[in-house]
C-alpha cells in the first residue's frame, strides 16, 4: 500500500565539508586536538537529543598494542596510526543531513501509521456496515424464501386435501353406482317376476275376454246380418223411390231447360232481325267472333311474320321497344301521352311496310298490356289507371286494335270477358279435349283455379275501366259502356257461370270500377239489376238455393259478401 508521508517543516541542514589530510581523512598532528574537541561536542550534542534513535558510543577502550614482531619504520607506524584515527573519526562522525533524513522518516512513519490506523478503522466500520446490510438482506431473503416455501407447502397441502376430497367423492360415487347397479339388478329380477306373473294374469284374462268377445261377436254378427238385411231392403226401396223421384226431377229439369232453351232460341230467332238492325249480338256470337279473330291472327299474320326473316327482325325490334315502355307507365298525364305517341309512332309505319307486320305488332302490344295487368294491377289496383289510359289511346289511334285486343283478352281469360260458357267444340267444329278446352278457358298449364282467378282479376279490372273511361270518339263496340249492362245481364242469366266462385269476384270488380257510373247512365233499370243481383248473393235467383251466386265454396261465399257490400255502396251513392 502506498502511504503518503507529509514532509516536516524543519530546514534541511547543511553538510559540513571536513577536509581530510590523507586518503583516510586522518587529521594532521596540529589538527588532532580540534578534531577531538569537535567530536566530543558533537557526541555530547547527539547524546543530549531525546528524539535520536542512535546511542552514544561506548567509552573507548584502550587495547593493548602488540608490538609487531617485524619492526616498522616510523613512516609505517605513522600511516597505521593515521588510518586508525581516520577510521575512529569516521565511525564517530554524525552527519546533520542524515540525522534530518532519519527524523523525517520517523515522522513520516508515525504519520503513516496513524493514517493507516484511521483508514483501517474506517474500513472496519464500512465493512461492519456492509456486513450488517448483507446480513439484513440475507435475513429478508431468507424470510421471503421461507414464506414462499410455506406458501408452496400450504398450496401443496390444499391440493392434497382437494385430491383427497375428489378421491373420497369418487369413491362415494363408485359405491353409490355399485349399490344402484345391485339394486337395479335386484329390481330387474323382481320386475321380471312381476311381469311374468302379470303376463300370466293378463293372458288368462285375455283368454277369458276373447272367449266373451267371440261369443259377443257371434251374437252381434247375427244381429248385424239381420239389421243389414233389413237395411238393405229398406235402402233398396228408398233408392228405388229416390231414383224414380230423381229421374222425374231430371226429366222435369231437362224438360224445363229444353223449353227454356227452345224459348230462348225462338226468342233469339225472333229478335235476330232486331239485333242485326241494332248491331247487337249474343254471347255465343261474341265468343265465336273473338275465337275466329284469334285463329285468323295466328294462322295468318303471325305465321307469315315468323316465317319471314326480315319481317321477324322488324317485329322483334318493335316488340322489344314496346315492353319497357308499358312497364315504365306512371300516373302522370304528360308521361302517359308521351308514351302513347311513341308507341303509335313505332307501330303505324309498319302498316305501310306490311299489313301482317302491323297486325303482329298490335298483337304484341295487346299482350304487353295484358301481362302488365296480370302482374301490376293484381298487386295494386291503382296501377290500372295509367294502363287503362294508354289502352284507350291505342284503341282510338290504331286501326283494328280493338278486335285484336279483345281476341287476346279472350285467349288469356276464356269466356269471362263476354261472359259465355266455353262450348265443347271450337269455332271450326273441332271438338275440345280436356287439355285444349282448359287452355281455351284461359288456364295455363298446371294452374289452379285460385291462381287463374287472381290473374283474371287484374285483366278484367283494366277491361271494366276501359268500358267506363271517358273518350273523345266512340271505340269498338266491345269497349263501350253498354257492355257493362250486357255483362251483368248475361252473367245473371247463365246458371253455369253463376255457380262458379269466379263470377262474384268479377261482378265485385265491375261494381267497384263502374257501378256508380252505370247507375247514372241506366237509372231505374240498373236498380232493378242490382235487386236481382242482391237476391242472387243472398237467397239465390228466383229463391232457388242452387242458383245462389258463387256456389257453396269458401271462395264463393267470401266473394258474395264483397258483392253485397259493393251493391250497398252503389245504391247509397248519390
Amino acid at each position: 500500500m502506498h502511504i503518503k508521508v507529509p514532509r516536516t517543516v524543519s530546514p534541511s541542514p547543511v553538510r559540513r565539508n571536513i577536509r581530510q589530510g590523507s586518503t583516510f581523512g586522518v587529521p594532521k598532528d596540529d589538527e588532532w586536538y580540534d578534531s577531538d574537541s569537535n567530536e566530543s561536542e558533537s557526541a555530547s550534542s547527539s547524546s543530549s537529543s531525546s528524539d535520536s534513535f542512535f546511542y552514544d558510543s561506548e567509552p573507548e577502550e584502550t587495547l593493548p598494542i602488540t608490538k609487531p614482531k617485524i619492526p616498522r619504520t616510523d613512516e609505517e607506524i605513522r600511516a597505521i596510526e593515521e588510518a586508525v584515527n581516520s577510521i575512529r573519526i569516521r565511525t564517530r562522525h554524525s552527519d546533520p543531513y542524515e540525522e534530518w533524513e532519519r527524523k523525517t522518516k520517523e515522522e513520516a512513519l508515525v504519520s503513516a501509521r496513524r493514517a493507516h490506523a484511521l483508514l483501517r478503522s474506517r474500513r472496519r466500520k464500512v465493512q461492519e456496515a456492509t456486513e450488517a446490510e448483507e446480513a439484513k438482506r440475507l435475513a429478508a431473503l431468507h424470510k421471503k424464501q421461507m414464506e414462499e416455501v410455506e406458501a408452496r407447502i400450504a398450496k401443496l397441502q390444499m391440493e392434497q386435501q382437494s385430491e383427497e376430497e375428489k378421491l373420497r367423492e369418487a369413491w362415494k360415487a363408485r359405491d353409490k353406482r355399485l349399490w344402484e347397479r345391485i339394486e337395479a339388478v335386484i329390481k330387474a329380477e323382481e320386475d321380471k317376476v312381476k311381469a311374468k306373473l302379470e303376463a300370466d294374469r293378463k293372458a288368462k284374462e285375455e283368454a277369458e275376454k276373447k272367449k266373451r268377445e267371440e261369443e259377443e261377436r257371434r251374437r252381434q254378427e247375427e244381429e248385424r246380418k239381420r239389421k243389414e238385411a233389413e237395411e238393405a231392403r229398406l235402402k233398396k226401396e228408398r233408392e228405388e223411390t229416390e231414383a224414380r223421384e230423381q229421374q222425374a226431377k231430371e226429366e222435369e229439369q231437362k224438360r224445363k231447360e229444353e223449353e227454356m232453351t227452345k224459348a230462348q232460341a225462338e226468342k233469339l230467332k225472333q229478335e235476330e232481325k232486331e239485333r242485326e238492325a241494332l248491331g247487337m249480338t249474343t254471347a255465343e256470337d261474341d265468343w265465336r267472333r273473338a275465337r275466329d279473330s284469334l285463329k285468323r291472327l295466328k294462322g295468318g299474320p303471325m305465321k307469315t311474320v315468323k316465317s319471314n326473316k326480315e319481317l321477324k327482325s322488324a317485329w322483334g325490334k318493335v316488340r322489344r321497344e314496346i315492353t319497357p315502355k308499358i312497364g315504365q307507365l306512371t300516373n302522370d298525364t304528360r308521361e302517359i301521352d308521351r308514351i302513347s305517341h311513341q308507341i303509335v309512332d313505332m307501330i303505324r309505319p309498319t302498316q305501310r311496310q306490311s299489313g301482317d307486320l302491323y297486325y303482329a305488332c298490335l298483337s304484341s302490344l295487346a299482350k304487353a298490356i295484358l301481362l302488365q295487368a296480370e302482374t301490376e294491377v293484381t298487386a295494386e289496383k291503382r296501377s290500372a289507371l295509367p294502363l287503362v289510359q294508354v289502352t284507350v289511346n291505342m284503341l282510338s289511334a290504331l286501326e283494328s286494335f280493338g278486335e285484336i285486343f279483345f281476341a287476346k283478352l279472350c285467349q288469356r281469360s276464356g269466356g269471362w270477358p263476354i261472359p259465355a260458357v266455353v262450348p265443347s267444340v271450337d269455332v271450326d267444329g273441332t271438338p275440345f279435349d280436356a287439355e285444349t278446352r282448359k287452355k281455351a278457358m284461359g288456364y295455363r298449364a298446371e294452374e289452379s283455379q285460385s291462381e287463374f282467378a287472381t290473374r283474371l282479376a287484374g285483366m278484367m279490372r283494366v277491361y271494366f275501366a276501359v268500358l267506363v273511361a271517358p273518350v273523345q270518339s266512340p271505340l269498338d263496340k266491345m269497349f263501350q259502356l253498354p257492355r257493362v249492362w250486357t255483362y251483368f245481364a248475361r252473367m245473371l242469366s247463365t246458371p253455369q257461370l253463376l255457380s262458379s266462385p269466379i263470377a262474384p269476384s268479377l261482378l265485385h270488380i265491375a261494381l267497384d270500377v263502374g257501378g256508380i257510373e252505370a247507375k247514372h247512365v241506366f237509372g231505374k233499370q240498373w236498380v232493378k239489376m242490382m235487386e236481382l243481383l242482391y237476391e242472387g248473393v243472398t237467397t239465390g235467383i228466383g229463391g232457388a238455393s242452387e242458383r245462389v251466386l258463387g256456389g257453396s265454396s269458401p271462395e264463393g261465399k267470401a266473394a258474395r259478401v264483397r258483392v253485397q257490400l259493393e251493391i250497398e255502396r252503389v245504391m247509397s251513392a248519390p
